[in-house]
C-alpha cells in the first residue's frame, strides 16, 4: 500500500498547489479545484486508514507513521467539516501547506505494519490516541489561523495594503475562527489526557508517572486552558490570543515529535 500512500500524498499536494493558485489568482475555478481535490484526497486517505486497520488487526495508531497519518487525516477532515459551515476567505492555503507537510513525514517514516506490544493491547488504545489525535488536528487550524491573524494584523497596522490583505479575512473572523477551533481542539485534548491517565491506571497501576510526554501533554493543556480561560475572563482576544495559540501548538508538536525522539520515556514506542 506505499504506493497508494503515495498516490494520497500527489492528491494533498495537488491540493496544496490549487489552493495556492486561487490564494495567488482568485480564480474561482482553483478554488473549486482545490476543494474537490482535497476531499478526494480525504476519502482515499480514509479507505487507507480503514485497510491498514484491517491489515493490522488493531487500531493503527501506533508509530509515527500512523500516528501522523490519522493527525492529518483528522486535520482534513475538520477543515472541510468547518469549510462546510462557515466562510473563512483563503483558509485552505494556510491548512493545506500544513497537511501536505504532515503528509511527507509520514510518507518518509516506516510503513512497516508491527505486532501489537503488549503495553499497547488495551480498549483504550482508540479511545486515547485517536482523541488526543484529533485534539492536535483542531489545534492546527488553530494554528493557521492565528498565522493568518498575525499576517492581516502587521499588514494593516503599518497600512500596507498588498497581497495579503485583499485575500484575508478580518480580524474579527479570524479571532473567531480561532476561538472556535480551540473549543472543539481543548475538549478534545482534555479528555485525550483523561484516557490516558486511566489507561496508565489499568497498564501500570498509577495514573499520573510524570513520564516526558504526560509533562508535556500537562504542559500543553495549561496554555491551551489559559488561553480559553483569559479569553472568558478578560476578554482576551486578538494578537495576545493568537500568538498563544501558535506558542500552544508548537508544545504539541515537542509532545508528539520532540518527546519522543529527544527525551524518551515510557511513551518512546510510539515513535
Amino acid at each position: 500500500m506505499s504506493a497508494f500512500f503515495l498516490l494520497i500524498l500527489i492528491g494533498y499536494l495537488l491540493a496544496t498547489s490549487a489552493s495556492v493558485a486561487h490564494f495567488i489568482t482568485q480564480e474561482k475555478n482553483a478554488q473549486q479545484a482545490a476543494r474537490a481535490l482535497l476531499i478526494g484526497a480525504g476519502v482515499l486517505h480514509t479507505v487507507y486508514f480503514v485497510w491498514r486497520y484491517f491489515a493490522a488487526g488493531h487500531t493503527p495508531l501506533t508509530n509515527n507513521h500512523e500516528a501522523v497519518s490519522f493527525f492529518a487525516l483528522a486535520m482534513t477532515w475538520g477543515f472541510l467539516s468547518f469549510r462546510w459551515r462557515y466562510q473563512v476567505k483563503n483558509f485552505g492555503a494556510f491548512v493545506t501547506p500544513l497537511l501536505t507537510g504532515l503528509m511527507l513525514v509520514a510518507f518518509f517514516s516506516s510503513q512497516k505494519i508491527h505486532d501489537l506490544p503488549p503495553a499497547l493491547q488495551s480498549k483504550w488504545l482508540p479511545v486515547h490516541a485517536s482523541m488526543a489525535l484529533m485534539a492536535n488536528g483542531f489545534l492546527a487550524l488553530a494554528f493557521c489561523g492565528g498565522l493568518m491573524y498575525l499576517i492581516q494584523e502587521k499588514e494593516i497596522k503599518k497600512k500596507r495594503f498588498g497581497l495579503f490583505y485583499s485575500r484575508l479575512p478580518s480580524l474579527d473572523a479570524l479571532d473567531n475562527l480561532n476561538h472556535h477551533c480551540l473549543s472543539i481542539g481543548f475538549p478534545l485534548l482534555t479528555m485525550g489526557i483523561i484516557t490516558g491517565s486511566l489507561w496508565a491506571k489499568q497498564a501500570w497501576g498509577a495514573y499520573w508517572q510524570w513520564d516526558p510526554k504526560e509533562t508535556w501533554s500537562l504542559i500543553t493543556w495549561f496554555i491551551y486552558a489559559a488561553i480559553l480561560h483569559q479569553r472568558l475572563t478578560v476578554g482576551w482576544r486578538g494578537k495576545r490570543a493568537a500568538i498563544m495559540t501558535i506558542i500552544g501548538f508548537s508544545a504539541a508538536l515537542f509532545t508528539l515529535w520532540g518527546v519522543t525522539f529527544l527525551l524518551g520515556g515510557i511513551h518512546s514506542y510510539v515513535g
